[in-house]
C-alpha cells in the first residue's frame, strides 16, 4: 500500500518564514516513520495511514499557536494503484472491517475520545473513494458520521464544512480517510484547514 499526503502550510503575515520553520519541530516525533521531502510548492510525507492526520494536526496546531491567520492545504490518498508500495506504510488498522453501520459507531467513538488541544479551527474536505462498486454506499455512510461527529458545520458545494478545537476537528477528518471506502482501494482527500481567520463565517 501506499499512503501519503502533499501539504503546504501558509501563514498570513509578513513573517511568515519563521512561523512555518518554527512549526516543524511538531514533526519530528514522526519523521522515523515518514519519509519527508519538500520543494518550493509543497511537503511530501508518506507513511502509517493512521499517522498522517495526527501530523498534519500537530504541524498546523503548532503554527496556528502563533496567533497569525494560517490555512494548511492537503491532498492525502491511500492506495493509489499509481505509486509503489512504501514499507513505511502499513495497511489499514483493525483487521476486517465490519458494516457500514458498525464503522460509523466506532468512528464517532475515537472521535469522541479526541484530546482537546484549545486551538479553534475551520476545515473543508471532499471525500473519494476511488474504486468502489458501492462508493456513494461509503459516502452517505460518512456523511452520516460527520453530521453526528461534534464537528459537522454544514454541507457546501462540492465538500463539507468542519468547525470546533483542532483535536476533534483533524480526528474526523482521519476517521473520514480511514474508515469509509474499500481498504485495499484508492482514497483520496482534499482538504484546507483554517485558524485565526479574521472572517469566520
Amino acid at each position: 500500500m501506499f499512503s501519503g499526503a502533499q501539504i503546504s502550510l501558509y501563514p498570513m503575515c509578513d513573517d511568515f518564514v519563521a512561523v512555518i520553520l518554527g512549526a516543524l519541530s511538531a514533526l519530528d516525533p514522526y519523521r522515523e516513520r515518514f519519509r519527508i521531502e519538500t520543494d518550493d510548492v509543497s511537503t511530501l510525507i508518506v507513511g502509517p495511514p493512521e499517522d498522517l492526520f495526527p501530523a498534519m494536526r500537530d504541524l498546523f496546531a503548532a503554527a496556528a499557536a502563533s496567533g497569525v491567520h494560517v490555512v494548511l492545504s492537503a491532498t492525502v490518498s491511500r492506495g493509489c494503484p499509481g505509486e509503489p508500495d512504501d514499507p513505511r506504510c502499513t495497511p489499514l488498522p483493525g483487521g476486517p472491517r465490519g458494516p457500514l453501520g458498525t464503522r460509523i459507531a466506532e468512528a464517532r467513538q475515537r472521535v469522541a475520545d479526541a484530546t482537546v488541544l484549545g486551538q479553534p479551527v475551520a476545515a473543508q474536505f471532499s471525500l473519494y473513494p476511488l474504486g468502489a462498486d458501492a462508493h456513494m454506499d461509503e459516502i452517505y455512510g460518512c456523511i452520516v458520521f460527520l453530521k453526528a461527529s461534534g464537528v459537522f458545520d454544514r454541507s457546501k458545494n462540492f465538500c463539507t464544512k468542519l468547525r470546533g478545537d483542532a483535536g476533534p476537528v483533524f480526528a474526523t477528518l482521519s476517521e473520514a480517510f480511514l474508515s469509509f471506502g474499500t481498504p485495499q482501494g484508492h482514497v483520496a482527500l482534499d482538504l484546507t484547514v483554517s485558524a485565526n481567520s479574521p472572517t469566520k463565517s
